[in-house]
């Protein structure tokens, strides 16, 4: 497995930017597709946003998409999520993950690591 660390929530007011990262270390990064999910208080957590090991595919949540960019540097052996013109429903914790299958999936149970998360709030 890969250890995941997340970082780069906190507090943002409505309509302004946040990036996210996720470092990766124990096994070879590029290995595996990647994907953000979020979870708000009182609610199953969902997919965000994914990519593929090389980085040629993304795929995002309807609700995300056009404000989130998610991308990667495998010689860093991190994944960014860009948020922009974040909204007080973007609130939640952010988790990044890690996918050794060979297809991108948006299935979270699919996922075999887990970061810790890292909170994201936004104000009104």
């Amino acid at each position: 497995q890969v250890q995941l660390v997340e970082s780069g929530g906190g507090l943002v007011q409505a309509g302004g930017s946040l990036r996210l990262s996720c470092a990766a270390s124990g096994r070879t990064f590029s290995l595996y597709n990647m994907g953000w999910f979020r979870q708000a208080p009182g609610k199953e957590r969902e997919f965000v946003a994914a990519i593929s090991r090389r980085g040629a595919r993304t795929y995002y949540a309807d609700s995300v998409k056009g404000r989130f960019t998610i991308s990667r540097d495998n010689a860093k052996n991190t994944v960014y999520l860009q948020m922009s013109s974040l909204k007080p429903e973007d609130t939640a914790i952010y988790y990044c993950a890690a996918d050794s299958a060979l297809k991108v999936t948006t299935t979270q149970y699919d996922y075999d690591s887990w970061g810790q998360g890292t909170q994201v709030t936004v104000s009104s």
